[in-house]
């Protein structure tokens, strides 16, 4: 009886172990920041930032797909592998359309069914109609001209 409890005892470390060992193999996307502020920016100006990833694993990793939340941020990625300890960002631009507050998720899938979400956020205000009003220094400095 003690041999089997020692036997089940010993199977369960080796297995937890190793189910441990599993979830860090898995997990070798890392991500310098998972959140970008735009802060305020105006109508109908778009902005984009790069998230910068690294491939912490031993082995080569390709981005399956990168998708946004909705139509007005569109992410770009290198479709090409990244090598262990390689490098890459992903562009996230946003389309400043719509007047308010906005917050947008990004998910990122690779390694078949491994996800991570970015995020990026800001306000935007309203852009005045029309051009800029005169200068009334630029009419003057032409008046002293002439």
């Amino acid at each position: 009886m003690k041999l089997l409890a020692a036997f089940i005892f010993f199977f369960s470390i080796i297995w937890t172990a190793n189910a441990q060992t599993d979830s860090l193999k898995k997990d070798v996307l890392q991500l310098r920041e998972v959140e970008h502020d735009f802060g305020k920016i105006p109508q109908g100006k778009p902005v984009f930032y790069f998230f910068e990833i690294e491939n912490s694993g031993t082995t080569a990793l390709k981005l399956d797909n990168v998708q946004a939340s909705c139509g007005c941020t569109t992410p770009e990625w290198n479709h090409e592998v990244i090598p262990a300890g390689g490098t890459d960002k992903i562009k996230v631009g946003y389309n400043a359309a719509a007047e308010g507050v906005f917050e947008k998720y990004i998910t990122i899938t690779y390694s078949g069914n491994q996800s991570k979400q970015i995020k990026i956020k800001g306000t935007v205000w309203k852009a005045p109609v029309g051009s800029a009003p005169t200068n009334a220094s630029v009419q003057i400095l032409k008046q002293q001209n002439q």
